[in-house]
């Protein structure tokens, strides 16, 4: 166990996930938010916890580790959260062959199946059978309420692990081993940017020299549903998979998304595939949609919505569609295909940032490989 101190920014899932693998490692961890609490993309997602989007291999391992933390976190902490597994679902052959495919190849890696359309519908009374080939059924994708679970874990860390939060406290200069907030100065022996913000703003130079944009996703949520009545899994149009990299894994998907660029081309154009998930209050998590560029329109595309609900109507059968709240929310993405940003800027200072829409996902697993390695811990 060390003695050392560490200053982590960003009180995001990034932030969160790092001060955690500090922590418990007997590091004394001072977190640093510019908010009064976390309002950024931690909190304006679907919280899915998304193995299935993971290539097998060292990206899936991460994501089943993330998912273990999480588990262990929701327990002691006493947040909510849904092993409930997910289901593609197919209407025509060739997104079945994907399907088949997919579970050719990971059948004896993780837990997937094929299943036909009543194995689907005994699975989720929520599915649209008219048309339904079969589905892909994943067993290792978990829900939890992250505009919820996300405050939570701060409060989790503080009380278990004695994390010290500085709330309402922006960084305004960091060099080496010391932070900037006013005219008050903070030291410590190793400090991690985890925010997005602080990342551009304390080194423009290195910001602007990374191969790094920003995604902007519009998402919704729609009313209770009625009677308690519970989708079960959550539900996902095909279009999903020709988004997440874990299907590149089926030899027939670049046939698919050359069907689906004639088409679905104005969905594609907007990064649009729809997946639902359902929270503890028996509200729905739709979207979403995925736009790229530096800087974005801060109002939502109404267009862009009508889009998703349409495309969500084909593949389910949902008691209540009346949208209660639409949002969006913004993300760092690189352009080089990688996966995250490790950057080691000056001694003792580090960044971690760049997961894209994987923060749920992969950070509790990235964080404790990174920081364990560094421990020289396993």
């Amino acid at each position: 166990m060390s003695n050392k101190t560490a200053i982590v920014i960003g009180a995001g899932i990034v932030g969160l996930a790092t001060a955690r693998a500090l922590a418990i490692r007997g590091y004394k961890v001072d977190i640093f938010e510019r908010n009064e609490r976390a309002v950024g993309a931690s909190i304006r997602n679907f919280g899915m916890v998304w193995p299935i989007g993971q290539p097998t291999g060292q990206l899936f391992d991460r994501a089943m580790l993330s998912r273990s933390i999480w588990k262990q976190i929701c327990g002691e902490a006493g947040i909510w959260h849904d092993e409930v597994g997910s289901l593609h679902l197919a209407y025509h052959d060739d997104e079945l062959q994907v399907m088949q495919q997919y579970v050719d190849v990971n059948a004896s890696l993780r837990d997937c199946a094929l299943l036909t359309a009543e194995q689907a519908l005994q699975k989720s009374p929520a599915v649209n059978t008219n048309g339904l080939k079969g589905a892909l059924w994943s067993g290792t994708e978990m829900i939890i309420e992250s505009r919820e679970a996300i405050g939570t874990v701060a409060a989790y860390l503080a009380e278990k692990h004695s994390v010290n939060f500085h709330w309402n406290t922006a960084i305004s200069e960091v060099k080496t081993n010391t932070v900037k907030t006013g005219n008050q100065t903070y030291q410590a022996d190793e400090i991690f940017i985890c925010s997005g913000t602080e990342f551009e703003t304390l080194y423009p130079e290195i910001f602007a020299a990374t191969p790094i944009t920003k995604c902007k996703l519009q998402m919704m949520r729609m009313a209770a549903q009625p009677n308690n009545w519970r989708i079960g899994p959550s539900l996902c149009g095909s279009l999903s998979m020709v988004h997440y990299p874990g299907f590149q894994a089926a030899a027939s998907l670049p046939a698919l998304r050359a069907r689906y660029e004639e088409h679905y081309a104005e969905y594609l154009k907007w990064g649009i595939h729809v997946m639902v998930s359902q929270n503890q209050y028996g509200e729905l998590t739709v979207g979403d949609s995925h736009e790229y560029g530096l800087v974005h329109d801060p109002f939502d595309k109404e267009f862009i919505n009508k889009m998703i609900v349409d495309y969500l109507k084909t593949f389910t059968n949902l008691k209540d569609t009346r949208v209660i709240q639409t949002w969006n929310g913004i993300y760092a993405k690189l352009t080089n295909g990688k996966t995250e940003l490790i950057l080691d800027v000056e001694p003792g200072v580090t960044i971690i940032n760049g997961l894209g829409g994987n923060g749920m996902t992969l950070s509790f697993g990235l964080c404790e490989q990174v920081i364990a390695a560094r421990a020289g811990s396993v």
